[in-house]
């Protein structure tokens, strides 16, 4: 099937956009080999300086991969998805099992870990969180988050504080969610507040195996509660 000579506005991304259809309607299979440049450049009717770049953007979206001396091979059809926009697009209990795993190590880490100045920010986010009992559900969420990333900040790990904050969008929408289709706030406004206040004091004690399994439980519960949401809404 001929690619079609192109328009003569924006070249590269006419180039990459038409090879890209090309890619994904299966016209060069999975391990299949691109033209060379001059046939690529000869069909689309630009340079090979067009195609180059043209063939450097599939390349940067996980399309394609050059090989030195044999040539640029497809390795997928559809372009590769960042980590963000995964986790915007996974069910939130998914998100949240994962989120356990992240949370209870950090909790673990931050019992040992922590320093004079985690202490004193994490009896803040307490606080915090009580005074937030009084608010909307959007505004308690928030004052919750904000607890949770204190614990993991107090783990002084840069990995585990940024999975945790590729979580938070997703976490947000997901608690939001459970609040509205639950009453756990009209009988408890500050829901969960002994577990959480346990959990700071377990880590300011030093406690690792007490922290993880208070905060264990907590999201333990939660995900319970978002399953039965996803279950009531299928």
């Amino acid at each position: 099937m001929p690619l079609g000579a192109l328009r003569p506005s924006p070249l590269v991304e006419q180039a990459t956009q038409r090879l890209r259809e090309q890619i994904a309607a299966g016209h060069w299979p999975v391990g299949g080999k691109l033209p060379g440049e001059t046939t690529l450049a000869k069909e689309l009717g630009v340079g090979r300086s067009t195609v180059r770049e043209a063939l450097r953007a599939l390349a940067g979206a996980g399309l394609v991969r050059s090989r030195h001396g044999a040539g640029v091979f497809v390795i997928a059809t559809e372009p590769a998805e960042d980590w963000p926009t995964r986790l915007r697009r996974a069910a939130v209990t998914d998100v949240y099992e994962v989120r356990m795993g992240v949370e209870v190590q950090a909790a673990r880490l931050a019992a040992a870990r922590r320093t004079p100045e985690d202490v004193t920010a994490l009896r803040a986010a307490v606080e915090g969180r009580r005074a937030a009992a009084t608010a909307d559900d959007a505004a308690f969420v928030e004052a919750d988050i904000a607890l949770h990333a204190a614990v993991v900040t107090a783990a002084h790990n840069p990995v585990l504080s940024d999975l945790f904050t590729e979580f938070v969008p997703v976490l947000r929408e997901g608690l939001i969610a459970v609040l509205d289709l639950t009453s756990l706030r009209e009988t408890d406004p500050g829901t969960g507040d002994h577990a959480h206040a346990g959990l700071v004091e377990a880590v300011v004690a030093g406690d690792p195996e007490t922290a993880a399994a208070i905060l264990e439980a907590e999201l333990e519960s939660t995900l319970r509660l978002l399953r039965e949401g996803s279950a009531e809404g299928a």
